[in-house]
């Protein structure tokens, strides 16, 4: 048991090494090299979550304030939630929708123009009903082949 933690531990490290490293609190400023970018991957709500959550990202959007670099330009996205082995578990589905956008969509290879979105997950693993387990896991946004991950927590 005593070897299991110490590999989920070294698990942990290894993967946050890989992540981003995010200091920027929920509704602050996005790091510059994610605003640079075009991206905008905010912290999931609620946070520890069970049963669902809500996701914002942004795609499109640089400068100091943020503006919209191209309106009329479309962006390539796709969000997808791993669990700590790097397993896909779910594409949560766009909520809402708008400029021509419809919700309920997974957002997977999407076009979207540029905006302000929110994704939706039901905290269920991906094409079935069966809910996920407690823990921690990584939502990863990627927008035209920049990608940028963020971690969540399920707590049952």
């Amino acid at each position: 048991m005593k070897h299991r933690w110490a590999a989920l531990a070294f698990a942990v490290l290894a993967l946050s090494a890989l992540m981003p490293r995010v200091t920027a609190a929920q509704g602050a400023a996005q790091p510059a090299r994610e605003r640079d970018a075009g991206i905008g991957l905010g912290q999931n709500y609620p946070n520890p979550f069970n049963p669902e959550t809500r996701i914002p990202f942004s795609v499109g959007f640089s400068g100091e304030p943020p503006a919209c670099t191209d309106p009329a330009r479309l962006y390539r996205v796709s969000l997808r939630v791993y669990n700590l082995l790097a397993q896909l578990v779910a594409i949560p589905v766009l909520q809402g929708g708008a400029d021509g956008v419809e919700g309920g969509q997974r957002i997977e290879n999407l076009r979207l123009p540029c905006r302000e979105y929110t994704a939706y997950w039901d905290g269920k693993y991906m094409g079935t009903q069966r809910e996920v387990a407690s823990g921690i896991y990584l939502y990863r946004l990627e927008v035209d082949g920049k990608a940028v991950v963020r971690k969540m927590i399920v707590m049952k």
